[in-house]
């Protein structure tokens, strides 16, 4: 069984955990957030916004890494009955997109926690496509727990 098969969350309850609404939303399922990992997936579609030329552009990238990160926070918070924070990108860093994913592939994107800082979280995200990485980036995310 591989992590695709284990599903925590997908569809309408993904917008529990994240800000964002259609059509921003850049994570469709989320496969695991424990230990400061967070695995997502998302099926690159036509009509994604992000899309053209029948592949993903980069911002689309860089918000799924964001999203992904999201998400994992939003699902450790809501476990623990807390509210849950909205985070905001403070940075991108050491980006590489080595290639940009086409319409109908899935994306799997794993986000690592590096450090936390009172609100400041350092990431390393990193997305698959077939078993190859196309994009990695470390991200400085800020979190606002006033709610």
């Amino acid at each position: 069984m591989g992590i695709l098969d284990h599903v925590i969350a997908e569809g309408d309850i993904i917008l529990q955990f994240i800000p964002q609404r259609h059509p921003m939303v850049m994570v469709e399922k989320l496969h695991k957030a424990e230990g400061g990992k967070t695995i997502s997936s998302l099926s690159v579609k036509k009509d994604n916004i992000f899309c053209e030329n029948g592949f993903m552009q980069e911002p689309g990238l860089i918000e799924n890494i964001a999203q992904t990160a999201a998400v994992g926070v939003g699902f450790a918070y809501s476990n623990q009955s807390k509210n849950i924070p909205t985070g905001y990108i403070g940075a991108v860093q050491k980006l590489n997109i080595y290639k940009l994913p086409e319409i109908n592939k899935t994306i799997i994107t794993e986000v690592n926690v590096e450090l936390e800082v009172f609100n400041t979280t350092l990431i390393n995200g990193k997305i698959t496509c077939e078993d190859q990485i196309i994009a990695e980036c470390s991200m400085k995310i800020f979190l606002d727990e006033k709610k």
